[in-house]
């Protein structure tokens, strides 16, 4: 058998593998993007206002947070598809109860458990794909989240459906717990990658690795902290100007995840030809191009909605191409690449819960004034990360 003829081999045994973790975050973007879209239905179930719901996006990045502190190390132990299964279970159960919750700290509970469950698959999907490409999974990974924004796009879609045809939030967020069953049956039956296990190294090496770490993990944190504030809070900021109707506020999230999941199809050929430094640069860019637009024209729908496609595009490529930076940089482990999460998770807890905080007392525009003051530590972190590493690969 020839090398052409054995790699092509190899990647068909992969195949299976690989789709399941494409299908399963295709389900966690749904998971993710359905909050933001439900945030105004919820209140109403538990009779309690935005700065009280918004407590909801802190309760799932900390148990998020929680998960992705621990899960890391059981990816280093255990069976992964056993541990991404019994995330994908915890998932579906909270889905399923969410409507029908009409008491706060209740709900608040059950964010908890979906943000653990979502760690669980989160991280285990990231550790595990790179464990099985190797130094292949730059094209992978652009495709693992890729799907994950397909799913997140169509989560508003299906959830504004779903609303339109019953009048209540109840049959949609069924919906999404159903989706969880064929996931989990399918990548129960499939082998778990080889667990890799973390190199002997020098206690030099050990010290510049957990710089890098930390820097990685503070770029994740304001990277995910301004995603989930936008993802999270465009349909309510929008909603509060009145400027347009329930069904079309709606939409502006599924705009949102739909724009970064095109974004993250263009990146797949362009990051074979360019530096993942210069499509990061022009993402973060792109970020605060798009949000000034809508802070110099705030009650312009034409304006939410080219900051809103702008947004989406420019945040596709980097959470993708950063995991695969740090590839080149670091020996991922699962400890490591749960540490990244922790950041992410710390991000997507703070930033969203800092707008609900201000959003009834100053307005709605506090939303894009703290997004944009986050994406600019984000390029601050971003030339720090850039010049600490240089030395180590030119990329």
């Amino acid at each position: 058998m020839d090398t052409a003829q054995l790699t092509s081999t190899r990647l068909n045994s992969k195949t299976p593998t690989t789709t399941g973790y494409f299908v399963g975050f295709i389900f966690l973007g749904m998971a993710t993007a359905a909050l933001g879209p439900t945030l105004t239905d919820l209140a109403e179930n538990t009779g309690t206002g935005f700065s009280q719901i918004s407590y909801l996006f802190a309760a799932r990045s900390l148990g998020y947070l929680l998960g992705a502190n621990q899960v890391g190390r059981l990816y280093d132990r255990l069976p992964g598809h056993l541990i991404m299964g019994t995330g994908l279970l915890g998932m579906g159960a909270m889905l399923f109860f969410t409507p029908l919750i009409p008491i706060l700290w209740l709900l608040v509970l059950a964010m908890l458990l979906l943000g653990l469950g979502e760690s669980m698959l989160d991280v285990g999907g990231n550790t595990l794909l790179v464990w099985l490409h190797g130094d292949k999974v730059g094209p992978f990974m652009n495709a693992l989240h890729f799907f994950f924004g397909l799913g997140a796009a169509i989560s508003p879609l299906i959830i504004a459906q779903v609303v339109a045809q019953t009048g209540d939030i109840t049959w949609a967020y069924w919906t999404l717990a159903l989706c969880t069953l064929p996931v989990l049956f399918w990548l129960v039956r499939l082998p778990s990658p080889v667990i890799r296990r973390e190199s002997e190294t020098s206690g030099e090496a050990r010290r510049v690795n957990q710089r890098l770490v930390l820097l990685f993990a503070a770029f994740f944190f304001l990277y995910v902290g301004a995603e989930g504030g936008f993802g999270g809070w465009i349909t309510s900021y929008t909603k509060a100007l009145n400027i347009t109707t329930d069904l079309m506020a709606r939409y502006l999230t599924s705009v949102f995840w739909g724009a970064l999941t095109v974004g993250r199809l263009l990146t797949i050929p362009i990051a074979a030809k360019v530096r993942p430094r210069t499509i990061l640069a022009a993402a973060l860019a792109g970020c605060l191009l798009s949000v000034a637009v809508i802070i110099i024209w705030p009650t312009s729908l034409t304006a939410i909605w080219v900051g809103t496609l702008g947004m989406g595009l420019a945040n596709a490529p980097i959470f993708p191409l950063t995991i695969s930076l740090a590839e080149r940089r670091l020996q991922l482990t699962g400890q490591i690449t749960g540490r990244f999460f922790v950041g992410a998770s710390l991000g997507g807890m703070s930033v969203p819960w800092l707008i609900g905080q201000f959003f009834d007392r100053i307005g709605p525009g506090v939303t894009m004034a703290i997004i944009s003051f986050d994406l600019l530590l984000a390029v601050a972190i971003f030339v720090a990360l850039l010049i600490y590493s240089k030395p180590v690969q030119n990329s």
